[in-house]
């Protein structure tokens, strides 16, 4: 599950509350952020209690992770070309982290294959068409 799939399964108001407080979520990025009181507006609401209580849940943590994870995975693809390029430049530590980096990538690649197969999996098992004969 990504964060945007994760947003979905949330009330609506904490997935604009989600949206508001991490902006680069957001869908239209050439729209102008909005203040505190304009959220509380567009969401019907008199104070942020609401939200801040939210943040104490399992489900804002469980969403919280998937955020940071999807943010991390971008940190990496940046350090992965600043590592490329100083290794065809021949910079030693460079290749070495290099190597260490394609190690990992490959083993992340081993775990998105069983992510995929298992989609596929569940993609054939739900189709539910029936055969006339």
């Amino acid at each position: 599950m990504n964060i945007t799939e994760a947003l979905k399964n949330v009330k609506f108001e904490y997935s604009l509350y989600f949206k508001y407080k991490f902006p680069d979520l957001r869908f239209d990025q050439s729209e102008p952020l909005k203040s505190e009181d304009e959220f509380l507006k567009s969401v019907n609401r008199k104070s942020m209690n609401s939200f801040y209580r939210w943040e104490r849940t399992n489900e804002y943590k469980a969403i919280l992770t998937l955020y940071l994870n999807s943010k991390v995975i971008k940190d990496y693809e940046q350090i992965y070309q600043i590592v490329s390029e100083q290794a065809k430049l021949g910079d030693e530590k460079s290749i070495k982290l290099f190597i260490a980096l394609q190690k990992e990538l490959q083993s992340q690649s081993k775990l998105a294959k069983e992510y995929f197969k298992h989609v596929e999996e569940d993609e054939v098992e739900d189709d539910d068409l029936e055969l006339e004969v």
